[in-house]
């Protein structure tokens, strides 16, 4: 496999609910063990230790950087990309995020975070890895996903990222972010996934799989009885009724600007909300934030080597 020595800018949009870089996504979860387990299609070993990637997902936490279980998927990230590349060895540049309203006050702290090691070697899927870090960028999350689209923005325009753990609303006017009209609100499709599961449990007395709920947010339908569809469908138009009246809060008027939705909730919207396609855009690509990311990065680079 070839090595390139001229770093390689990978975005890797760290979610609650999934990881998604450029080119993948796998759900944000993280198991360690003490000795090599049983099942290991997914097993990162690094610093002795044994992790599982990919099983469920982490609880929300404010502070992304409370343990090491990021910087291990942010390995099983790099991994996946440089697979695709077929290398095994490389100059790494991160290109990351966090929530609109914590890029100030967290940035710094989540790049050391990011780059605590200057290379690392670890083995992910059988396969040894050798990676070198030459540097981070953190944006903000939401922008980045629309960023090398920004001449779709002219007038008046509100922009909603919906992950798993935060929805993020900004406004964009005239293509430029108006950073004072920033928010972020624990109103992910977690909080969907919760309210959908109570009433579930209180109509039928049923415990249900997350796997049958998320597919009818992600799809709007299932291989399921009716009655459980509906009350699911119930549910989830309900959290999408709960999405727009926070946006209203924030003084959404689709009559006066346009909504940009990013993000796994948009595929909620879709199914279950009530919207003028005219005035509301969907980007459904659940990669568009890392690949945002890599574009950010990019430009940065440019500007720091003079490149026009």
């Amino acid at each position: 496999m070839s090595f390139i020595n001229t770093p390689i800018i990978i975005g890797i949009d760290h979610g609650y609910g999934n990881i998604k870089t450029a080119h993948c996504c796998f759900k944000t979860g993280v198991t360690e063990y003490d000795t090599e387990p049983t099942f290991k299609s997914s097993l990162l070993v690094w610093n002795g230790r044994y992790y599982l990637i990919g099983e469920e997902h982490k609880e929300f936490a404010a502070d992304k950087m409370g343990d090491l279980d990021y910087y291990v998927l942010t390995l099983a990230a790099i991994a996946r990309e440089l697979n695709m590349r077929d290398m095994t060895s490389a100059r790494v540049h991160l290109a990351a995020g966090l929530p609109l309203t914590w890029v100030s006050d967290q940035k710094e702290r989540f790049k050391a975070y990011l780059l605590q090691n200057d290379s690392v070697d670890f083995t992910f899927r059988g396969v040894d890895y050798h990676v070198e870090f030459t540097g981070a960028d953190v944006f903000p999350q939401g922008f980045s996903a629309v960023a090398d689209r920004l001449r779709e923005f002219s007038g008046t325009n509100m922009l909603c990222d919906i992950g798993n753990g935060t929805m993020n609303v900004m406004y964009i006017n005239e293509r430029r972010p108006v950073q004072k009209l920033c928010f972020t609100e624990k109103y992910g499709t977690n909080q969907c996934m919760l309210a959908v599961r109570e009433s579930l449990l209180r109509q039928f007395g049923a415990s249900v799989g997350e796997t049958v709920i998320e597919r009818v947010i992600r799809t709007g339908t299932a291989d399921i009885s009716e009655r459980y569809l509906t009350a699911i469908r119930e549910a989830a138009s309900a959290y999408v009724s709960g999405i727009f009246r926070h946006l209203r809060e924030h003084e959404y008027d689709p009559e006066l600007m346009r909504l940009f939705v990013v993000g796994g909730g948009g595929c909620m919207i879709k199914h279950f909300g009530r919207y003028d396609p005219d005035r509301v855009l969907i980007i459904d690509d659940i990669c568009a934030t890392a690949k945002g990311y890599e574009f950010l990065a990019a430009q940065k680079r440019q500007k720091r080597e003079g490149v026009v």
